[in-house]
């Protein structure tokens, strides 16, 4: 069960708290994520206003959504959030409950939590960790002997348990006959009034149940976040983490601190990452690559050393040995071929590029399927668009383009043929031809002086 209903106020902002990124990825993304790892055989997502808007995002398998309402008569707190999807568990279940906002929690640790949980048969379990300043955490209050006696929330605590260092993460394991039953004597006996889920552990206790906590070393897994700031920090740890396990992969990294890459890329190793690349989606990159800096990779195949030079890179493939930029774009369903030249300011559109191409700056690519070996120069325009309909060109390996041309869709050029400079080809070129479109130059003799003479100049 995640709880995500939270409309986090303290975020500033219209977006679901849970909808929020780390690395182009959303915070309840990672939690969904680590509970699928963990080994969840199914999700019940406990959402509230924002019920549609997590529907769009999480389209997973296993995956079901219960509305938390609000308003006079509904209970309040997560003991009434939990409740709504007492109807997917089952006596038996082993059922872990988890907040939509700690995307740092990790599968291997909530594995090692439900695997703890089973083998020490509690009825309930609660993850922990200690920090020096637990401020707004519940305090988990135990007896001399170190067993668990109750959760306490902070505006609920004493001031001897607000000196307590371990808290409640929020994370718990239960078994499934006991949810429901301890679920059912919660009240709102407390500060907020509200039904708190962690008074279960103090019924359960009371009833003679076996409940314990697993309290965990690295308490960056259960950070927590309900401002920007502390978004950002968690950003950093996620950005950390992912690029210390490329780079122990095998990865060289310019400036890791300033490396955005969204889990789930893969990368090859002895592949360089210059300072400020971000890298998103299911974006797969080869061996010895060169990653230079500011570019934007996303959802893209890139072959063995390839090298992009500060540019954009959208659901696109590129071949081995390809290079592109500075300062190029590719849009998506572009494919470059094997050894192809990209050069500066090219912008290439829903294309295919054969092998040992060159287009070395300042020109549109839209829908046009190139051959192999063909010369792009400067200032070439393939037009696609007539206003209303797009139209694509073909042009034949050992074709040349001269400077300036603008090539107008719909057309074919064949193989080997030339366009001249400054031409505007608008009819089929045949194999071998040379196309060439100019008015007449005309050079009138005399025409400056006279200007002058004139005063016009």
């Amino acid at each position: 069960i995640i709880l995500a209903a939270g409309e986090g106020t303290r975020m500033k902002s219209k977006k679901s708290k849970v909808l929020h990124t780390l690395l182009n990825k959303t915070m309840i993304s990672y939690v969904l994520d680590a509970s699928v790892e963990a080994g969840a055989a199914k999700n019940v997502i406990i959402a509230g206003k924002n019920r549609a808007f997590l529907e769009e995002k999480i389209q997973e398998e296993n995956v079901s959504f219960k509305t938390q309402e609000i308003g006079e008569g509904i209970p309040y707190g997560t003991g009434y959030a939990v409740s709504l999807a007492l109807e997917e568990i089952a006596d038996d279940d082993t059922v872990l409950i988890l907040t939509g906002d700690i995307p740092l929690i990790t599968g291997k640790t909530l594995k090692s939590f439900v695997d703890y949980h089973k083998d020490y048969k509690s009825i309930a379990t609660v993850l922990t960790a200690t920090i020096e300043d637990p401020t707004g955490y519940g305090r988990v209050v135990k007896d001399e002997q170190g067993n668990m006696l109750k959760i306490v929330e902070h505006k609920d605590c004493s001031e001897e348990e607000l000196e307590i260092k371990e808290f409640n993460s929020g994370i718990m394991a239960l078994q499934g006959k006991a949810l429901k039953d301890s679920i059912s004597k919660l009240d709102t006996d407390n500060e907020q009034g509200e039904l708190y889920l962690t008074d279960i552990f103090e019924i359960l206790r009371e009833e003679g149940g076996n409940i314990s906590t697993f309290l965990i070393d690295d308490v960056e897994e259960v950070y927590g976040i309900n401002s920007k700031l502390q978004l950002a920090e968690a950003e950093k740890i996620m950005k950390r983490r992912v690029n210390e396990k490329f780079m122990i992969d095998g990865v060289v990294m310019e400036d890791p601190e300033r490396t955005f890459i969204e889990p789930g890329v893969e990368i090859g190793r002895d592949t360089y990452i210059g300072s400020g690349v971000r890298i998103f989606g299911k974006t797969k990159i080869g061996e010895s690559c060169e990653i230079f800096g500011d570019s934007f990779i996303k959802d893209s195949i890139l072959d063995d050393e390839v090298v992009i030079k500060s540019s954009y890179i959208i659901e696109s493939e590129i071949g081995e040995g390809t290079d592109v930029g500075p300062f190029s774009h590719l849009r998506p369903n572009s494919k470059l071929g094997k050894h192809v030249h990209i050069g500066d300011f090219v912008e290439i559109k829903k294309s295919t590029v054969g092998d040992g191409t060159k287009a070395g700056h300042l020109a549109y690519l839209g829908d046009v399927d190139l051959g192999e070996n063909i010369n792009i120069s400067c200032g070439v325009i393939f037009a696609n668009y007539d206003g209303k309909n797009k139209a694509r060109t073909k042009v034949g390996s050992g074709s040349f383009i001269g400077s300036n041309a603008n090539i107008v869709a719909p057309c074919e050029i064949e193989e080997e043929a030339y366009i001249a400079a400054g031409s505007t080809i608008t009819k089929a070129v045949k194999k071998g031809e040379l196309a060439i479109e100019r008015g007449t130059q005309a050079n009138i003799a005399g025409w400056v002086d006279k200007r002058k003479k004139n005063g016009k100049l």
